[in-house]
């Protein structure tokens, strides 16, 4: 059972919890990307993914040019470290209902883990699987 040190996203898209909704919605969408890191004052705050701005949007009808962050963005979020294993890091984003967990060694920020890193991790650790039982079979 690996762990998600290898699959983190450290090259992660920060922005301060006062630019518009709209703003996260250009980057996420120029960068293929399905989630923001909020700061306010350099220091990380929050999460705001492509769901909080349909939510917004189809819930409460405002407008993504207006909105801030800071509205809408989730400030309870989960925190892993490093050497977390990715079984725990799936097993979190079930009891949590998100796709994005933030990866932290101590108080300091590291960067992000998505389900899809984490299904990477866990096909990677299958395909050795078959590779060795191939190879014990085939000798």
């Amino acid at each position: 059972m690996a762990t998600i040190t290898a699959k983190i996203e450290r090259h992660v898209v920060l922005l301060d919890e006062n630019r518009t909704t709209y703003e996260a919605a250009v980057l996420m969408s120029e960068k293929h990307i399905g989630s923001v890191v909020v700061t306010r004052e350099s220091r990380v705050i929050g999460l705001f993914t492509e769901r909080d701005l349909i939510r917004d949007m189809a819930q409460k009808r405002r407008d993504p040019i207006t909105v801030k962050i800071r509205e809408v963005m989730r400030p309870e979020f989960v925190r892993v470290s490093p050497a977390e294993r990715s079984e725990r890091c799936i097993e979190l984003m079930k009891t949590h209902q998100c796709r994005h967990l933030l990866v932290f060694d101590g108080d300091a920020f590291v960067g992000i883990i998505s389900l899809r890193d984490l299904l990477l991790v866990l096909l990677e650790e299958k395909e050795e699987l078959i590779r060795q039982l191939t190879r014990y079979v085939t000798s």
